[in-house]
């Protein structure tokens, strides 16, 4: 467990090498570290002139970082490990120094498949498990294979939605079938019937129960409390070429964040947001999950998720290479990795909280000592380094040790392995002996 350095605030100027700066969002709900930043004025204040770039999926987030035509990009959790790995079309050293929010994505599916899962059972709306049990029993009675949607093959999307169902004992390459989808295109897929169900961020969920079109089952929050989902991604290369520039983003992510995730600017936040140059969704909608108030919009009686989005709360911006771990286990579990690399150093070269300790220096945030911690061991809110964080359960009741990724990927029962895990084994124990 490396230790990193904590920063008391700074007055000293950072001097980005580059000015002009062209970063890339997608139309979601947890832009809006990026879009405040833009709004508010706080990238101007580090003396940067940033233009945001609305991109179409995420496959164009990827390869427009990549070759140098965005500078970076708000970016899924798991994309820059994938790129650095090789995992996939490309292989490009990528690092992330901020994480943009935890939370934020559902589980949609259409009404009528919610009607089939309750007369299955009828409580199985009640709970992540019941769900997912009643649609194992849906699932048993069809001549077809009910198709689901994602958002990117290295996503928190895809690994939420796998484990979820797995954890019911449905095999995700088998009983059902898994496409990828835009994020913005999901509410039209599912009207027109060429998917059963999705998993995605905000706007889109509200958006289908709005519309009568389908109805939230189970948020990410419910899945594993505090989930990281998007991060702030850039090349190496270009981090290496432009580290004063980078500084001052992050110090400007970090104010915005800390703005966005007040309560008493939440509203404004959704007005922001709606606009067509974000997720140009109805004020509604955008302001239901940001107001904690998503389940609402289901008409049914519900407490409101005041933890669905988290921008700042819970040490939400920084980097935790634990993280990367578990999002490289699920890599494994999935079959998308099949060679035995060091997973500690993949997180450390990808992960990098020694730059977001440099940025909190100089906008005078605390920051935690350390870079790892354990998931699924916390049910109430409780402290780290004087930082109050969130509970942190899956809803299996699982743990996950990040001193202990081996054993955790052996302990699922339903996967897709491609590597021997006893080479996994020994070049983990080969690091940690280092």
């Amino acid at each position: 467990m490396e230790r990193v350095s904590n920063g008391r605030g700074t007055d000293a100027p950072i001097k980005p090498e580059k000015t002009e700066v062209t970063l890339g969002i997608m139309a979601l709900t947890d832009c809006a570290v990026l879009a405040v930043a833009k709004e508010k004025g706080f990238f101007a204040q580090q003396g940067l002139d940033v233009r945001l770039s609305k991109e179409a999926s995420w496959a164009s987030v990827r390869d427009k970082v990549a070759v140098g035509e965005l500078d970076g990009a708000q970016m899924l959790a798991p994309m820059p490990i994938a790129a650095t790995l090789g995992i996939g079309p490309l292989k490009v050293p990528m690092i992330t120094a901020f994480s943009l929010g935890l939370n934020g994505n559902a589980i949609t599916i259409t009404e009528s498949l919610a009607r089939r899962m309750s007369e299955a059972d009828p409580n199985a709306m009640d709970s992540p498990i019941s769900a997912a049990s009643a649609l194992k029993q849906v699932i048993a009675g069809l001549e077809r294979k009910l198709v689901f949607a994602h958002v990117y093959p290295y996503s928190g999307h895809n690994y939420e939605l796998r484990y979820w169902l797995a954890a019911a004992g449905i095999d995700p390459d088998e009983d059902v079938r898994l496409v990828v989808i835009p994020p913005a295109q999901m509410v039209n897929h599912l009207k027109e019937g060429t998917i059963d169900g999705y998993c995605v961020g905000e706007p889109w969920n509200g958006q289908a129960i709005s519309s009568d079109i389908g109805r939230t089952l189970v948020t990410s929050y419910e899945l594993w409390n505090n989930k990281p989902e998007k991060v702030f991604g850039v090349t190496q290369a270009w981090h290496d070429k432009y580290p004063g520039t980078h500084q001052a983003i992050l110090v400007a992510m970090l104010k915005a964040a800390e703005w966005a995730d007040r309560m008493d600017n939440r509203w404004e936040l959704a007005e922001i947001l709606c606009g067509k140059d974000y997720v140009d969704a109805p004020l509604g909608v955008v302001s239901a999950s940001l107001l904690g108030n998503l389940r609402a919009l289901c008409r049914r009686p519900a407490e409101p998720l005041f933890d669905f989005n988290v921008f700042f709360r819970y040490a939400a911006s920084y980097p935790w290479r634990s993280h990367a771990a578990w999002f490289i286990s699920q890599m494994y579990r999935w079959g998308q990795l099949d060679e035995a690399v060091d997973i500690v150093r993949a997180a450390r070269d990808v992960y990098r909280p020694d730059l977001y300790c440099r940025a909190a220096e100089f906008a005078g945030v605390h920051c935690p000592h350390i870079d790892t911690k354990t998931e699924g061991s916390h049910e109430t809110n409780w402290v780290l380094d004087g930082i109050e964080m969130g509970r942190d359960l899956f809803f299996d009741g699982s743990l996950f040790d990040p001193t202990k990724v081996v054993d955790y990927i052996r302990g699922f029962e339903v996967n897709r392995l491609c590597v021997d895990l006893n080479d996994l084994t020994r070049i983990n124990k080969a690091s940690d002996a280092q």
